[in-house]
């Protein structure tokens, strides 16, 4: 039975006025219940995300029982700005925590949710429990304390609960290590290909992975992970330029210009997305776009996306699965974002590869020689050190990073960094054997 250990990120919440539909104290001090006896499946808990700068609410929009061969896996970690438990109901013991980091938390940064409120789908995964459950959802605020705001009780005789058979897309193997109860599966969807580009959508998936897994950590564990490719058809090529007038019809409705930058290529349709791998066993989600113009998002246990024919797509893949798969954050720190006041400098941020010095303990410090002085000068004598480098996280002050240079800064690193590359592996050891 697939049931790895994972719990991941940790993201810094604004204080927001909060909308509850359920309001319930927290469970928690219970451990973990025994999972043998649980039945292979999913549950999958669709949700829409109500929020602006002020306000943020859940609601329930469906429950579906997935008859899958693999259960979905949990976390082991504190990572996240968001996080769902699923407590066994007469009990309390916890049968099941996962954090998240999806690209609406990031709406609530941004100048835009001052005017206007916005809603986005979302799925939850869980597996199939034995007895009736209690579903809650918690955000982490901007001081790093949980606050739970929405609950629900779910009844796995309850006749309402959807049973439908999935549409099965054609898939091909990328890369195959073994069985997925010891690996960890990675799902690529077809995102902007028409039918007759598929074989067009294999060779560029391929070449991403080969990317992936010629840098390290990926190139040490490369046997513990597996590759599919699932080829989902849109009916036009492409994806949605909103800045240059330009809409296509895509499988997942992907876009540029997500929250006006012009670079940034998410899609907030994730139920399509889910629905498109309701028959597949998976870990992670990557959506490959069918464009030349250089975007990509990445989100903490959600799903990273990247176009696919741009000079630095390969390297763009590779970031934003390090967001996905490991909860990195981005390390650049003068290019222009409209996020505001996106991490505490007074709170220590949840991401393993930035600091704001307030508890610089829990991070990379044992990684640093002695020699090198903390704050550490971007300057060439520490160019190949690990260090302390002011600059990340989208700000020039107050937040630090362990290299000068990195993925998960720039391109010209070829590399992520020795930081980044410990993350990386400490995730995976987490999730495969």
């Amino acid at each position: 039975m697939k049931f790895k250990n994972r719990f991941k990120n940790r993201f810094m919440s604004r204080q927001i006025l909060i909308l509850l539909f359920v309001v319930m104290p927290c469970l928690s001090g219970f451990s973990q219940i025994n999972l043998s006896s649980v039945p292979k499946g999913n549950i999958r808990y669709d949700v829409v995300f109500v929020g602006s700068a002020d306000t943020f609410f859940l609601v329930h929009d469906q429950t579906k029982l997935l008859k899958k061969s693999e259960n979905v896996v949990a976390d082991d970690v504190d990572f996240g700005n968001y996080r769902y438990r699923v407590n066994d109901l007469k009990s309390g013991e916890l049968f099941f925590k996962k954090g998240l980091s999806p690209l609406f938390y990031e709406w609530f940064t941004t100048a835009e949710a001052k005017l206007r409120t916005k809603t986005s789908s979302y799925s939850f995964l869980f597996p199939l429990p034995v007895n009736d459950v209690r579903f809650s959802f918690d955000v982490r605020n901007s001081y790093n304390g949980w606050k739970e705001i929405y609950t629900d009780t779910i009844s796995v005789s309850d006749f309402h609960i959807l049973k439908e058979t999935p549409t099965a897309f054609p898939i091909d193997t990328i890369h195959f290590s073994g069985k997925s109860d010891e690996k960890i599966d990675v799902a690529i969807l077809a995102e902007g290909y028409t039918a007759s580009e598929m074989d067009k959508f294999l060779k560029d998936a391929r070449r991403m992975v080969d990317t992936l897994l010629a840098c390290q950590p990926f190139k040490e564990y490369a046997g513990r992970f597996n590759f599919i490719a699932v080829k989902v058809p849109s009916l036009e090529s492409g994806s949605d330029v909103p800045g240059e007038n330009v809409f296509k019809n895509t499988a997942f409705n992907s876009t540029y210009y997500t929250f006006d930058s012009p670079r940034y290529l998410t899609t907030s349709d994730m139920k399509s997305v889910y629905n498109a791998v309701d028959g597949v066993v998976w870990d992670h989600l990557i959506i490959l776009v069918n464009s030349d113009i250089y975007g990509g998002g990445g989100f903490y246990n959600s799903m990273s996306i990247c176009s696919a024919d741009n000079v630095r797509s390969a390297f763009v893949f590779c970031h934003e699965f390090g967001h996905a798969f490991a909860g990195l954050a981005d390390e650049y720190y003068t290019s222009q974002v409209s996020y505001e006041e996106f991490y505490r400098s007074d709170v220590e941020p949840w991401e393993p590869n930035i600091t704001t010095m307030v508890n610089f303990g829990s991070k990379w410090k044992s990684l640093i020689d002695s020699s090198t002085p903390v704050p550490t000068p971007r300057d060439s004598l520490f160019v190949d050190r690990v260090g302390v480098f002011e600059g990340g996280g989208y700000v020039e002050k107050g937040v630090f990073s362990p290299a000068q240079t990195c993925w998960m800064k720039e391109m010209a690193a070829g590399k992520f960094c020795p930081v980044c590359q410990d993350a990386i592996k400490k995730a995976i050891l987490r999730q495969s054997k």
